[in-house]
């Protein structure tokens, strides 16, 4: 199964505070320095997998990201996917710089991008054209010897710009950059590039997720029914797995829509959750794994509810729902934000899934707990719940895994 990949880089302050990211260009996981062949190209990947598949705050957090920003990249429009608060648009001397460029990056200045001048190791035209431009200059420390650093570093507090000491390998180099006056630094000595990455998600799962979706919210049956329509496989499962439960009924199944209605709502959406766990098992045994315990996890979550609220369906409803969704992060490739804000859950489940907070959130840390062997914080939070024995979980739990495996044996 194909990926995202993208490197990280952290740059920090002269306190050792982290203040912003390198962002990289990076085809796999095991990749320390990239193998760029068309800047545009690696820039513009950066950007679609930084944006688009790993989530910006999940890459940056609260510091803003160094974006290396060839010519060719500053003069097209994908600029303008960048919002400038959370970018550092990096020029390199080797820039062929015209007329039309500086114009670009004066306007592009003007709307609030900052730039940095990267991979500096001497003052030349080109650099004294850029400097008025840019807000951070780095400076290749490695690439200079002692005396020849204190010079350029001279010359470049003439404008008002940061300085970063880049390839910072060691203690020393750091204490003579510090005594120079560099404000920012990045190198190996304080850390290397981490490689982040994304599975890429399968088509399938998504128009599983879409149904999901449908089926939660107020959709008319005739508009899931359209959904199983475009896709076959899943219109035979239903229907197979329809005929099978409901064998005493006097005739057959014998349309989807029928066959949603006989299965009813709540029943469906519980059925397509687990689906989305037992598509593409033939891709890898997670899936299948991952199945397995999203079903023990919900009907645990269901179990562990109805202890607390022997009367509120609702409730265990709820809670069956958050133990499935709880790992669809994982199956899915994409952040569980993302999963709750589509499937625009109830507060109280987006609280349980996204921060473990609230009686569901409570619930669900302890059944994380469980499967990790985590005796302290199961007995901690068992005492918070305050309705439930270790020996009444260690009962419901052998209940739940029988459902799952029962379960399991249905949707294969």
């Amino acid at each position: 199964m194909g990926g995202f990949f993208l490197g990280r880089q952290p740059i920090l302050d002269r306190n050792h505070n982290l203040v912003a990211f390198e962002l990289l260009f990076r085809q796999d996981e095991t990749e320390e320095v990239a193998h760029v062949t068309n800047d545009l190209s690696a820039s513009a990947n950066v950007i679609v997998n930084a944006y688009g598949q790993l989530g910006i705050q999940n890459v940056l957090g609260r510091q803003r990201g160094f974006v290396n920003a060839d010519p060719d990249l500053i003069m097209s429009d994908i600029i303008s996917l960048l919002p400038c608060k959370h970018v550092i648009l990096e020029l390199k001397e080797s820039a062929s710089i015209t007329a039309e460029f500086m114009q670009r990056c004066n306007e592009l200045k003007q709307k609030g991008y900052q730039f940095a001048l990267d991979n500096v190791v001497a003052m030349n035209n080109k650099i004294e054209q850029l400097l008025p431009i840019v807000s951070v200059v780095k400076v290749d420390i490695l690439a200079l010897e002692k005396d020849q650093l204190a010079e350029l570093v001279s010359e470049l507090n003439r404008w008002p710009v940061l300085l970063l000491a880049l390839k910072v390998e060691n203690r020393e180099q750091e204490a003579r950059c510090m005594q120079l006056g560099f404000q920012m630094f990045q190198g190996y000595y304080f850390a290397k590039p981490e490689v982040l990455s994304v599975k890429r998600a399968d088509p399938g799962k998504m128009s599983l997720l879409k149904l999901l979706t449908l089926v939660m919210g107020d959709s008319e049956i005739e508009e899931i029914e359209k959904e199983f329509k475009h896709q076959p496989g899943l219109s035979y499962n239903l229907m197979r797995m329809v005929n099978s439960v409901a064998s005493g009924l006097p005739q057959k199944i014998n349309s989807i829509k029928h066959a949603i209605m006989i299965l009813g709502r709540k029943q469906l959406q519980r059925w397509v959750q687990l689906l989305l766990y037992s598509a593409n098992q033939s891709d890898d045994g997670m899936s299948n794994a991952l199945m397995q315990t999203a079903a023990a996890r919900g009907k645990l979550m269901e179990l562990i509810a109805t202890a607390e609220r022997p009367h509120d369906k609702n409730h265990h409803e709820r809670a069956f729902m958050v133990g499935i969704l709880s790992l669809l992060d994982a199956l899915l490739g994409i952040e569980m934000q993302q999963i709750v804000d589509k499937l625009g859950i109830p507060d109280d489940m987006s609280q349980a899934l996204l921060t473990r907070d609230g009686r569901l959130g409570l619930e669900l840390k302890l059944i994380e707990a469980n499967e990790q062997g985590e005796i302290t914080t199961i007995q901690s939070t068992l005492n918070q719940l305050g309705f439930l024995s270790l020996s009444e979980l260690a009962d419901i739990e052998i209940q739940a895994i029988g459902w799952a495996n029962r379960i399991g044996e249905v949707t294969n």
